[in-house]
């Protein structure tokens, strides 16, 4: 059966150029080239859209019968949009899906002064979460990971990517990717598993051991399972340096694991230009690199991906240089960052802090959370986070009938209906 969606708002579609790659600068804020106004209607079939086109022609030559609302007939599904907008898919490309424990008593630690470095030598941040999730079984991570799948599909993203690195050892980071593995199997999210055994030093080993480690166990076995399509590391002072990250790296490029790499959250430390010169898929957080790493990450292709919501909930200024990427043309995407620290799972909410924080374009931020950060993770050909004719038809229906709207109401869920693959797989009810 064939859907039809009518009577819909704007339609950002962002389908423009070649859409397996992303959209930088100035370009990135052309409403007309990339979004539809209302009075359009969408038809997919066999679960990818099949044709954009005026919303009465449609009507006339598809469903002549058509009086509105929802209704099964004929062989068309027909869902009536209200005059609201439609979105793509939304694409979290930087997620710690799994973990166990509780962290929140941190903010008021923070509030008297600790910094994140400070917090982890006082016994919490990363290891904290390591020795709660030690203590999980299997059934409770998949548990709480199905749980966290659900919120995420609730707000919108229709695939992410999921880190391990809340494990530290080989047999608890083999369980949380086969977790990974078998939430993917069981969601209707797109889950895209990444190995993070390098985001912490172990309590009760070297760093000389954990190193061996790592590059002589944990990762040929990761490779040998198929557990991972990349590595990531945690590249910052106080966990691993830059030397230690290009042996991490280059020891997964040689038996075929790209690598996402966490770089320059705190300070430069040169990690997004190593992530350049490495081929990384992406480079996260990035709030201090230079513009000679950000121009070089763009010319090589590997995505710069800003968290936002990490400053946010760490109580610091939000101080991202987009206006720059986009007066540079350097590609960038956002994220979640979910975690122990930030466990938020609204790509919206993250949208919001771009746009309202720092008086970035709504469909800039759109761009930045669907077709960028889907060129990270998607292989060309396979391309998801725009609405192109012939692309799987992963979207939302948003309250309102811009689609600005999509990051405008922090707080309240913009979300009413979300599709994976042409099927319904959320609807929430709106104020």
């Amino acid at each position: 059966m064939s859907t039809i969606i009518a009577n819909c708002g704007e339609i950002a579609h962002l389908s423009t150029g070649d859409i397996n790659k992303p959209i930088s600068g100035h370009e990135m804020s052309d409403k007309e080239s990339l979004v539809y106004p209302k009075g359009y209607a969408i038809i997919i079939r066999n679960g990818k859209i099949s044709l954009i086109d005026d919303n009465d022609i449609i009507l006339d030559e598809y469903i002549p019968w058509y009086e509105g609302g929802d209704i099964s007939k004929n062989g068309y599904n027909v869902i009536d949009a209200g005059g609201k907008a439609i979105i793509p898919g939304l694409v979290d490309s930087h997620n710690h899906l799994v973990w166990s424990g509780d962290r929140s008593n941190e903010l008021y630690l923070r509030q008297s002064g600790n910094s994140y470095l400070d917090i982890a030598k006082l016994g919490g941040g990363i290891k904290k979460t390591v020795n709660s999730t030690r203590k999980s079984s299997f059934s409770e991570l998949l548990s709480k990971a199905m749980e966290r799948l659900e919120i995420a599909i609730m707000y919108g993203t229709t695939s992410l990517e999921a880190k391990s690195g809340y494990g530290l050892s080989n047999e608890t980071e083999e369980m949380i990717l086969k977790v990974i593995s078998s939430a993917g199997t069981n969601s209707k999210c797109k889950v895209f598993p990444t190995w993070l055994g390098a985001h912490d030093i172990p309590e009760g080993k070297s760093r000389k051991k954990y190193l061996e480690e790592l590059i002589h166990e944990q990762l040929p076995n990761v490779y040998g399972n198929g557990l991972a399509k990349w590595v990531d590391v945690f590249c910052e002072p106080g966990w691993f340096t830059i030397d230690e990250t290009e042996l991490i790296v280059k020891a997964s490029k040689e038996i075929g694991l790209n690598s996402r790499l966490h770089v320059d959250e705190f300070v430069d430390s040169g990690g997004l230009s190593l992530a350049a010169e490495l081929g990384s898929s992406s480079g996260d957080h990035v709030a201090f690199s230079s513009d000679e790493s950000r121009e070089l990450a763009t010319k090589s292709g590997t995505m710069q991906t800003f968290l936002p919501g990490t400053p946010y909930i760490l109580g610091k200024e939000i101080n991202l240089p987009i206006q720059k990427c986009i007066d540079e043309g350097w590609n960038f995407s956002i994220a979640t960052d979910f975690n122990p620290n930030y466990p938020s799972l609204s790509m919206p909410f993250v949208g919001s802090l771009l746009s309202h924080r720092l008086n970035v374009n709504p469909l800039v931020s759109l761009i930045a959370s669907t077709r960028n950060p889907a060129t990270s993770i998607f292989d060309p050909g396979k391309m998801r986070g725009s609405l192109s004719i012939g692309s799987p038809a992963d979207l939302n229906i948003i309250s309102s009938s811009f689609i600005d709207g999509w990051c405008q109401t922090p707080g309240i869920n913009p979300i009413i209906k979300t599709m994976i693959d042409g099927n319904i797989v959320n609807s929430n009810k709106t104020i």
